[in-house]
């Protein structure tokens, strides 16, 4: 009948119509994913698989399958916002339960887990040293902020670059050293330390001229000396000699009054060296540091979420992990811009950002919608166009039944 092909054409042009509005309405949704309606015809089967007068019976909607390819970049400057340039989607638990998204405006709830705005929570592998180069990726856990105090570490070792001038006076051996009388020494530098309990100490080296290509070095410690002098001594182009490795110590340690462990420091000096030159210090570091609070958040291409303290440390907390299908189109739509696994889709792969057929993780920004509008606006103007001639279909069969009606 004329009425029902015509009928199954107005549905068709319908659900075209309601995918169409669907995609215009979220073409400003973070991580959204287009639909496409597509249909088939509808064909009577004839009695041995063969009709050649046989006449479609209309069409029907086949199936509504996403596309899912890639959106936009907007950047945004929170560094929680992440966005998936390439294949994959973010892992996120909900209740337990794993769902995947491309969305990925984060944020920190008040138990301190990164969750998105239905709260589910962003999974990553849990590291496995603090600098971040190993991560158990057997297994997922929960993101989570660490806001407690980073601990402190007690300097251990000091480094240094300096030039001490060939050109210095050589002090009087009756001339005993003094940290007071700065006419018992040549020069002198000095840089932060810190104890086991984070406290600051200030450490002075003191250089002292004995002969031609030997010197003298002395250490204080908040203004006591700690140790014996060592000496140190170059050869005839300036570089050192003695001691031989360039590591060297005082043979006493500091002993702080605050109950904090005493300061045992090695000292390596092996870039120091005597040219013609004044005095130069070009590099003095040690490795300890206070304690520190957190300051913000990193994440890196790779998905490496690193903490930032205001001590200048930083702490790896895991490594976004992330999810593919073999057939993304035939993953559950849940809603809330997440997707659950199903037979369709096949078996979840989960990797890790720039490594195999995933994509990179751009923080600080969030993928837009992959909705053109203009070509939206043109499917809708070709779906009205469906709606109208299918229903001229049905006119023109009422017409039509109104005629033979009438016959007398």
């Amino acid at each position: 009948m004329p009425f029902n092909t015509g009928l199954s054409g107005l549905n068709a042009a319908s659900a075209d119509l309601r995918t169409t509005g669907n995609n215009v309405a979220n073409a400003g949704t973070v991580g959204f994913k287009q639909s496409r309606a597509e249909f088939t015809d509808v064909f009577p089967p004839a009695f041995g698989g063969v009709n050649q007068t046989a006449i479609g019976g209309g069409v029907r909607l086949a199936a509504v399958t996403q596309q899912f390819s890639q959106g936009n970049i907007d950047f945004t400057g929170n560094n929680l916002d992440l966005a998936l340039n390439g294949q994959g989607f973010f892992v996120l638990s909900d209740a337990g339960s794993q769902v995947y998204s491309r969305a990925g405006a984060f944020q920190v709830n008040r138990d301190d887990f990164v969750v998105n705005a239905q709260g589910q929570r962003l999974q990553v592998y849990p590291p496995q040293d603090k600098d971040g180069t190993r991560f158990n990726t057997g297994a997922l856990t929960d993101l989570k902020l660490s806001t407690g105090v980073a601990p402190p570490k007690a300097s251990e070792l000091v480094t240094g670059t300096l030039n001490l001038s060939s050109e210095a006076e050589v002090i009087d051996p009756a001339i005993a050293f003094d940290i007071a009388d700065p006419g018992t020494y040549n020069n002198s530098t000095s840089l932060t330390l810190y104890d086991s309990l984070g406290e600051a100490h200030t450490a002075t080296l003191y250089f002292r001229k004995t002969d031609a290509r030997e010197w003298d070095s002395y250490l204080a410690i908040d203004g006591g000396l700690v140790g014996d002098s060592r000496p140190l001594q170059f050869d005839s182009k300036g570089s050192l000699v003695d001691p031989a490795t360039g590591r060297f110590d005082f043979g006493g340690t500091f002993q702080p009054v605050n109950g904090a462990d005493p300061l045992d420091l090695t000292f390596d000096m092996g870039a120091t060296t005597q040219f013609g030159s004044p005095f130069n210090v070009s590099k003095l570091s040690q490795d300890g540091f206070t304690t520190g609070r957190l300051s913000g958040v990193d994440i890196d291409a790779s998905g490496v979420v690193f903490a930032r303290f205001t001590n200048g440390e930083s702490l790896s907390l895991g490594k976004v992990a992330l999810a593919n299908f073999p057939n993304p189109q035939g993953l559950q739509q849940l809603g809330d811009n997440t997707w659950g696994s199903s037979f369709a889709a096949g078996e979840v792969v989960l990797g890790e950002a720039d490594a195999g057929d995933f994509g990179l993780i751009q923080s600080g920004g969030l993928e837009g919608s992959n909705v053109d509008i203009a070509e939206q606006l043109v499917k809708l103007i070709a779906a009205q166009r469906n709606y109208q001639a299918n229903a001229q279909v049905i006119s023109t069969a009422d017409t039509i039944t109104q005629t033979i009606i009438n016959i007398r």
